[in-house]
């Protein structure tokens, strides 16, 4: 019998930002119920989560360790069946790979791991254990990503030649870390995020998008990264060529200290045919433009759309598909696939979701792109 599937979580606890974000996209439609987590590293702050998460006491736990450790003793139905991660970077490996190696499947947040040979260690480990880990690229869940996706699959543009990706934003334009700003501060901060500020928190989104919606794979690049901001440990700003394995050129570029910018996620992808455009401050709109010279402008739950499209569209036309919904067709179709693992029974493949493998796709990315800014080469193979 289909059951709804419990979470336990990590991290997310007082003063965090996207822990909340995770636990409202989790419930939205009703297929998960959250049960247990560890919230913080001090356990006074992990404990203080109780209340205001409606939580048994007894299953709030002190760290991690312990509730894995516990969970895993209770009887299925009850027990937490999967872990979602919500924590800094550096944190990311050893919960997940501990909820690994105890029959427990995963979702995280991006970038997956410090590095690629974590992440590579985490996919074996998941394809051994036969679990499931979903990557939370939320931006993967918007309806019209869907049917962009679609449309390439059906050839509606042709061979792709050309793609250009971008995601600017503005809070870091000045030292916001040194203000004991929480965000800033470990996004800033080496020992917390990994090689790369920017680059591994938006670029990493920016990557993701063009692979996904065009189903092409990044085989060379040519990174050129800067700190801005006089005294800041990692990158604030990149720009990137790339090469892509069917011989299309693209242009990425992230930066956090474009002054005005909030999330301006964008993509344009250019093909024999046509190219398509999707903003994701517009997330309801998608052009085709067509060789022909005219421009179609295809709306999330208006006329005829793929089943991918439709599959993701909650709302009436009209309506802004936005953030959460898109989070939440993640989590939905995570909970979609732990289903029907259980019951023995196929998943629809259109309820997808990022994986371990577009982890380690990222982490790959992330560390060529380092190494490219820091070489006189430039040009590096992923």
């Amino acid at each position: 019998m289909k059951r709804k599937m419990k979470m336990g979580m990590i991290g997310g606890g007082p003063g965090a930002f996207i822990g909340a974000v995770h636990r409202m996209a989790a419930v939205l439609d009703g297929q998960i119920e959250l049960v247990c987590g560890a919230f913080s590293q001090t356990p006074e702050k992990s404990k203080a989560m109780t209340e205001s998460l409606y939580l048994d006491s007894n299953r709030v736990y002190n760290n991690f360790q312990e509730m894995i450790e516990r969970e895993k003793f209770l009887p299925i139905g009850e027990r937490m069946d999967f872990v979602s991660i919500v924590t800094p970077n550096h944190m990311h490996f050893l919960p997940a790979k501990l909820a690994l190696e105890n029959g427990f499947s995963v979702i995280c947040d991006k970038p997956v791991t410090l590095n690629s040979q974590e992440a590579e260690e985490l996919a074996a480990l998941a394809s051994r254990k036969n679990l499931t880990f979903a990557l939370t690229h939320n931006y993967t869940g918007y309806p019209m990503v869907k049917e962009a996706r679609s449309l390439i699959r059906n050839g509606a543009l042709g061979k792709i030649r050309k793609i250009v990706v971008e995601y600017p934003q503005g809070w870091l334009a000045g030292p916001l870390e040194k203000t004991g700003q929480k965000q800033a501060g470990w996004r800033t901060n080496p020992k917390e995020a990994g090689i790369s500020c920017c680059m591994g928190d938006i670029g990493s989104h920016a990557e993701n998008l063009c692979e996904y919606i065009t189903g092409l794979k990044i085989s060379a690049l040519c990174a050129d990264l800067t700190t801005f901001i006089d005294g800041r440990l990692l990158d604030d700003d990149g720009n990137v060529l790339v090469r892509f394995d069917n011989g299309a050129k693209g242009v990425l570029y992230a930066s956090q200290v474009s002054v005005g910018e909030e999330n301006s996620l964008m993509i344009r992808i250019y093909g024999e045919k046509g190219g398509l455009e999707w903003r994701q401050l517009e997330p309801n709109t998608l052009l085709f433009k067509k060789a022909e010279g005219h421009t179609q402008i295809i709306r999330t739950g208006v006329g005829p759309l793929s089943a991918e499209a439709q599959m993701h569209t909650r709302l009436p036309p009209g309506h802004p598909e936005g953030y959460l919904e898109a989070f939440a067709n993640l989590y939905r179709n995570f909970a979609a696939v732990l289903q029907a693992k259980e019951m023995g029974v196929a998943t629809d493949e259109r309820m997808d979701f990022p994986t371990i493998q577009d982890g380690v796709r990222g982490m790959k990315f992330i560390e060529a792109v380092v190494k490219s800014s820091q070489s006189e080469q430039k040009w590096v193979s992923l």
